[in-house]
């Protein structure tokens, strides 16, 4: 391979370049298969200014998990819309979590399951996120739910179990949308609210299912 030439430009533009193939490398190629050669001909730079400005492909990884886990709780938050009702925030942030998994499937890989399965220290950038995303769900489940009970001390530890199940429902169905050709953020939205809205509309009405006795 011959030494490739790169143009001047600010060294921040220059490493989003590089961010921006290494994410589409360890999106689809995974991050023990990708290599720092393929990176660097995907970005149109030298393999030592790879080096040089992000240290190592851990440091590399380390920093694609982390601009893509801050722009994905960007885009949900920025989604909802503050004073609608909690269905609508619900249905707004959902929307804005699918559009944006769908637009950039290299960075979900990335985040939900090559920073996964590869132990720390990517999983703790993963968790981090996630734990943001599902404080953001909790507070948003927990308000429409006290409001509707009128009881100000509805437990935490409940309300926190439903958002967390929720944002992992969320996950799952965003990589079987992003694998599932003709599947939009839209419908993949409705079918999680559909799957889960039913039963949060029923706990903020006081309709909560109980489990059988257990037997004697």
């Amino acid at each position: 391979m011959g030494a490739v030439k790169t143009k001047r430009m600010p060294r921040a533009v220059r490493e989003q370049q590089m961010l921006d193939a290494a994410v589409r490398i360890f999106g689809q190629r995974g991050y023990m298969a990708a290599s720092m050669d393929e990176i660097a001909e995907l970005a149109g730079v030298s393999k030592p200014l790879v080096y040089l400005y992000l240290n190592s492909k851990e440091d590399l990884f380390t920093a694609c998990i982390r601009r893509e886990a801050a722009a994905l709780t960007e885009a949900v938050r920025a989604g909802v819309r503050p004073g609608l009702p909690a269905d609508r925030q619900l249905w707004d942030g959902l929307r804005a979590f699918f559009a944006h998994t769908a637009e950039h499937p290299d960075g979900w890989s990335v985040l939900h399951l090559q920073a996964r399965t590869h132990g720390e220290p990517f999983a703790a950038e993963v968790t981090a996120m996630r734990a943001e995303i599902v404080a953001f769900v909790t507070r948003l489940v927990a308000v429409a739910a006290r409001e509707a009970h009128r009881d100000p001390d509805l437990p935490e530890h409940e309300v926190a179990g439903l958002a967390e199940a929720l944002v992992g429902a969320a996950e799952s169905l965003a990589a079987w949308a992003n694998a599932t050709p003709g599947t939009t953020a839209r419908q993949a939205a409705a079918t999680l609210m559909n799957f889960a809205w039913a039963g949060l509309g029923n706990l903020m009405r006081g309709q909560v299912w109980t489990p059988p006795a257990e037997p004697a």
